[in-house]
């Protein structure tokens, strides 16, 4: 991976965890949304926390498992988004997008 792409996904994902954690707490304080919330905080900001930790690897296996669970997460975050989106929770599709990139 470039440098320039390990910056651009490390500031991606980051970016990414604080608009969950923004979302999350809208959830918390106006929807009154707890489950679905703790669900979506969790995936949602291990996805940068796996890219962090892949940068640092022992190995190419160390990234590319790094970087897989990271993409699960990304796939789980996305499920949640769209159950909230389709509830009515969740108004705009940025997230979702952000998600799928």
């Amino acid at each position: 991976m470039e440098l320039q792409s390990k910056s651009d996904i490390m500031k991606r994902t980051f970016e990414f965890s604080v608009q969950i954690i923004g979302l999350y707490k809208y959830l918390q304080n106006e929807k009154r949304e707890y489950t679905l919330g703790k669900q979506l905080l969790r995936s949602g900001t291990s996805i940068g926390a796996f890219v962090a930790e892949a940068t640092a690897a022992q190995s190419k296996q160390d990234f590319i498992a790094k970087m897989s669970i990271s993409l699960k997460e990304a796939r789980e975050t996305n499920y949640w988004l769209r159950l909230l989106k389709r509830t009515g929770d969740l108004k705009k599709d940025v997230l979702i997008t952000e998600s799928e990139e």
